[in-house]
């Protein structure tokens, strides 16, 4: 649950979603749900050449397992936050 609480403090922020299959999406994210399927908004892929067939869409939703990496603004993380989050979940887990 640690990773969807992360996220859900990042709807409204812009993140690239990169999926398995090599394709790229930059977008505002507009939701994500427990098995952190993510809903953007506002796309644009960063490799239109590659993917003409992306150019009219404008919203996405993509299922949680086929996301590779998620590149978030760093300005947004809190590390400090998100370290302390990790300890507690891993001490609650070992009892």
């Amino acid at each position: 649950m640690l990773f969807y609480s992360f996220f859900k403090s990042l709807v409204g922020k812009e993140v690239v979603v990169e999926l398995k299959n090599d394709l790229s999406i930059c977008g505002t994210l507009h939701s994500v749900d427990q098995y952190l399927n993510i809903k953007l908004t506002d796309i644009s892929v960063t490799d239109p050449d590659k993917y003409p067939h992306m150019l009219s869409v404008k919203n996405c939703f993509i299922r949680g397992s086929v996301v590779r990496y998620v590149q978030l603004p760093g300005e947004e993380v809190d590390t400090q936050l998100l370290q302390d989050a990790a300890r507690k979940e891993a001490v609650v887990s070992t009892r």
